[in-house]
């Protein structure tokens, strides 16, 4: 009766472990993965051109093409409304 949720606290807190520091998950997942075009490395996602990647974090990023086929994800982080991409746009033209 007492202390009876203090143990299933301690069960939770066993079985919620951080994910340990090494790549084989994602690795493995990548090597899982079937595309016949471009499968992007940080989404897994399948698409025809490098560019078309999508953003890992969409509601929180804004995506950017830039030159020779790449993009950037940018983090939207309570900017204003278009401030990530001026700031892109200055980065681009050295100003930033």
């Amino acid at each position: 009766m007492f202390g009876g949720g203090q143990q299933q606290q301690q069960q939770q807190q066993q079985r919620a472990q951080n994910v340990p520091s090494d790549s084989s998950f994602y690795q493995s997942s990548f090597e899982r993965m079937h595309c016949d075009n471009y499968l992007c490395p940080d989404t897994l996602a399948c698409v025809h051109f490098p560019h078309h990647c999508p953003c890992a974090w969409p509601n929180n990023e804004d995506k950017f093409e830039m030159g020779e086929g790449h993009r950037i994800c940018v983090s939207r982080g309570g900017f204003k409304a278009g401030e990530a991409a001026r700031k892109v746009e200055l980065a681009r033209k050295g100003m930033l």
